[in-house]
């Protein structure tokens, strides 16, 4: 199975080469080194629910405990969760 990162699945266009780069900057889960691995993903593509600044439905969610309430409910969080099972990081 494939495992995709966050922008291949939600298409933001903010990764390194991305069409929002010049409107929305270049999204940190795409060059979050730190975190590459986890859950399978390049750098924070599959942990982006930990990473402050990302854009989600259209509004920059500037730090964890603001989003965390939405990424819970998130569609991908979802998926990765379950593509994931106990090896699951949250």
């Amino acid at each position: 199975m494939i495992k995709l990162n966050c922008w291949e699945i939600t298409h933001c266009g903010r990764q390194p080469g991305g069409d929002k780069i010049d409107e929305f900057g270049i999204c940190p889960t795409a060059i979050d080194k730190s975190s590459n691995g986890i859950n399978n993903g390049k750098n924070a593509g599959r942990y982006c629910w930990r990473i402050a600044n990302t854009l989600c439905e259209g509004k920059r969610q500037r730090n964890y405990a603001t989003k965390a309430l939405n990424c819970v409910k998130c569609e991908f969080f979802l998926k990765v969760r379950k593509e994931e099972g106990e090896a699951f990081k949250l």
